[in-house]
């Protein structure tokens, strides 16, 4: 969610400028830079994470309800509001752009709403039934796509040519430029899925050396079968391809591993307050940037850190005033946990 934040202020492209190609600087940037279309970077592991990390959360808020008091009827009528949420609210964004009413699907909050809620009914089953349907999920996603019959739409692997396309076409919502697709909430699911099993492993009464070895070995996996299909399923994050479903949850479980590890186990925790201050109100905090709150902030920055820093010069100063920004955006979130203020749905 830092990472997200930060892009809203433009640090990211500041990167990109042509003053950086053919530098280091400028291949860091690419990093926070989706792949046009085939291959894998690190920002594009950013949605992955996001949507595992809420899996990862829901045995230990859907605990805490039960623990309060809650029954199961009122748990399940709060994750369909919950979820209904998510696709209100991620839909509403599409809206503020343009300036007119348009339903998109593309999302993370969209995307989120689905993955969540199924994730939710499923996740009282055993864990083989729930990794099962994740991988059912995946391979109809692959016969889906493999298998489409209707001419111009039945290419599998080739951007606007593809199922994805063809279905936000029936529904005006298609993302020509971009090629984002809005099925990519039913083979992303795994990943919520895939974050429900590690929550539950980290609530169980395993050793920390046994849930690490766990989160470990479940990583090494997904990303011997994501790269392992790359030859024959391209690693595809715009349509979600089985084979980046598998290569980016295995990222997501490593990530995992290693933070339980640092954080669980050596009790290195101090640093993680930074990170944690915005991740406890990451759904105010991206909305906030995205409805042009960043900008906002921005504006106020501009004049004061120009007249400060014009000497540096023009990249420079943009760098300045961009990662000011960000500062300020993060000391928000600090105040609001300082003063308890969280927002949550």
């Amino acid at each position: 969610m830092f990472l997200l934040v930060a892009e809203t202020t433009g640090l990211f492209s500041l990167l990109m400028v042509p003053f950086f190609e053919g530098t280091f600087v400028h291949k860091i940037g690419m990093q926070f830079h989706h792949v046009a279309w085939d291959g894998l970077r690190f920002w594009d592991l950013v949605q992955p994470f996001f949507m595992f990390i809420v899996g990862v959360a829901m045995p230990y808020s859907l605990a805490s309800r039960a623990k309060a008091g809650q029954s199961h009827k009122e748990i399940t009528r709060h994750a369909f509001k919950r979820s209904f949420l998510l696709l209100l609210l991620g839909w509403a964004l599409y809206c503020i752009g343009p300036g007119r009413i348009e339903f998109r699907f593309q999302d993370v909050l969209s995307q989120l709403s689905v993955t969540y809620l199924i994730a939710f009914l499923i996740m009282s089953m055993s864990v083989r039934t729930q990794l099962a349907i994740s991988l059912a999920l995946l391979a109809l996603t692959e016969m889906i796509y493999r298998g489409f019959p209707i001419e111009g739409y039945n290419h599998p692997f080739v951007a606007n040519e593809n199922f994805g396309t063809w279905l936000d076409l029936q529904y005006g919502g298609a993302d020509l430029n971009g090629h984002w697709v809005s099925f990519n909430a039913i083979p992303t699911t795994a990943h919520t899925i895939w974050g429900v099993l590690a929550g539950k492993l980290l609530m169980s009464r395993r050793t920390a050396s046994q849930k690490l070895s766990i989160l470990v070995a479940a990583g090494i996996i997904g990303l011997g079968a994501g790269y392992t299909l790359h030859p024959i399923t391209p690693i595809i994050k715009r349509i979600a391809t089985s084979s980046f479903v598998f290569a980016s949850g295995g990222w997501t479980l490593l990530a995992l591993a290693f933070s339980y590890w640092l954080i669980d186990m050596m009790k290195q925790k101090k640093w993680s307050l930074f990170f944690a201050v915005v991740g406890m109100n990451s759904l105010f905090i991206y909305l906030f940037c995205h409805i042009g709150g960043t900008q906002v902030v921005k504006n106020c920055v501009k004049p004061f850190s120009v007249a400060l820093f014009s000497w540096t010069g023009e990249l420079p100063s943009e760098i300045i005033t961009s990662s000011i920004t960000l500062l300020a955006l993060w000391y928000l979130c600090y105040w609001m946990y300082k003063n308890k203020v969280f927002i949550k749905i």
